[in-house]
């Protein structure tokens, strides 16, 4: 049986309590108080040595264990205790191979150094070292890494990028990842988290020198961060990384700081450039609508003039038609007719008052005021003057006695080209 600490260390044994122990020379246990305390370490140094010896198979002539005569060795003792300490070493080394796996890991084992399976959560076995060895792997931790800067200072290397307009821009910006595949992880890349950043830098001047530097700063970030992740997840697939890019997050963007000054004065004159744009833009809307308006106003006026220009010539075509049928038939009565016609027209559209001052009457009334207000509204109407009622006021006639028939030569200038046009067409 192998000796434990507390077989060998123990202080209350009898071994203590031996009178044989407490005879021998060199003890040095305070006098007054027999076979108690415990011995110096001498004594103790050499009761280990006694207990090793045992094991092993070595004893001392004359007197057991403990006899002070010369050690022989005791064959079947010390085979013994060596296929015990052994088993026990056995026992320890398989006990080795015991392992546990929490909920988000995984455990890859490794048989001689080659993957051979993957093991999910709970306690498990394999063959103790060097024959098998395993691998934990997290895939719910989210690891990132960061480009152009660490903490709180910047890595210019990382961070200057060239736009598609040739400025260079200052980019900042952290990438968050889980992992899928832990197999691809640990296996396919030396150092996959090497590879992620690598991946990212590569993408991010790539999107970059791809946009202007008013996108990138102003508008475009988050449509940056979705093509960069986007472009990051092609990449590392491509190189069986075993990564999950989760979200790209932009810290800054912003021109280098020996030029932010002049590219403020440029964004204001930018700035201001679009508002001047916007301002014309804003009057164009507002005059082009009316120009438009007003031209289609005399579009539509003038193909109405046209057309009731056109329909009154027609008109007078189809009359002067009917009238010369009506001339062919009965001269005289159309020449009648027509005579009486014109002068009806012209007196419709005067204020002159023909009264026969002949005849016997009493108090003659005209009512003036009704006769200036009717030739006013009726020479206003074809004037378009103002002052076209005072003109007409101004000529009301009044004509006494009767008036006699008019001869050929003293009838209206319309009536006579009229009836010449009609002997002619006759």
């Amino acid at each position: 049986m192998i000796p434990t600490l507390g077989m060998l260390m123990s202080t209350n044994g009898p071994q203590w309590d031996d009178d044989e122990d407490s005879n021998r020379p060199g003890d040095r246990r305070r006098p007054g108080r027999p076979n108690q305390g415990p011995p110096d370490l001498e004594e103790f140094y050499q009761d280990i040595r006694r207990r090793i010896e045992a094991l092993f198979g070595k004893r001392r002539n004359g007197g057991g264990p403990r006899g002070n005569g010369p050690a022989r060795f005791d064959p079947k003792a010390f085979w013994g205790g060596l296929v015990l300490a052994l088993a026990l070493l056995f026992l320890l080394w398989i006990a080795s191979g015991f392992y546990i796996v929490d909920a988000p890991e995984r455990g890859l084992v490794l048989r001689f150094g080659k993957y051979t399976h993957t093991t999910e959560p709970g306690l498990h076995l394999r063959w103790p070292y060097p024959i098998e060895s395993h691998e934990i792997v997290n895939l719910t931790e989210v690891r990132s890494v960061t480009v152009g800067y660490r903490g709180d200072s910047k890595v210019l290397r990382e961070s200057l990028m060239l736009t598609d307009d040739e400025n260079i821009i200052d980019i900042q910006f952290s990438v968050q990842y889980l992992l899928q595949d832990p197999v691809d992880y640990l296996f396919q890349n030396r150092d996959p988290d090497e590879a992620v950043m690598q991946a990212a830098e590569t993408a991010v001047r790539e999107i970059v020198g791809k946009s202007k530097i008013d996108f990138v700063i102003n508008t475009g970030r988050a449509q940056i961060a979705e093509q960069v992740s986007k472009l990051m997840q092609e990449i590392l697939d491509r190189y069986q990384t075993g990564i999950l890019i989760s979200k790209v997050n932009m810290q800054n963007a912003q021109p280098p700081e020996q030029v932010q000054a002049a590219f403020a004065d440029a964004v204001k004159a930018g700035q201001d450039k679009e508002n001047q744009i916007n301002e014309g833009e804003a009057y164009a809307k507002d005059i082009i609508p009316k120009a438009k308006g007003t031209a289609a106003r005399l579009l539509e006026e003038a193909e109405g003039y046209r057309q009731r220009v056109i329909a009154n010539a027609e008109g007078e075509a189809s009359r002067f038609q009917q009238i010369q049928a009506e001339y062919a038939r009965a001269p005289e009565v159309t020449r009648q007719r027509l005579y009486l016609e014109t002068m009806q027209h012209i007196y419709a559209n005067t204020s002159k008052v023909m009264v026969d001052a002949k005849g016997q009457g009493n108090l003659l009334y005209l009512p003036l005021d009704k006769l200036m207000q009717q030739a006013g509204a009726g020479v206003a109407a074809q004037a378009g003057n103002a002052d076209a009622g005072v003109a007409a006021s101004n000529s009301i006639t009044v004509f006494s006695g009767s008036a006699p028939p008019l001869s050929e030569s003293e009838r209206p200038d319309a009536s006579r080209e009229l009836v010449r046009d009609l002997e002619a067409g006759k």
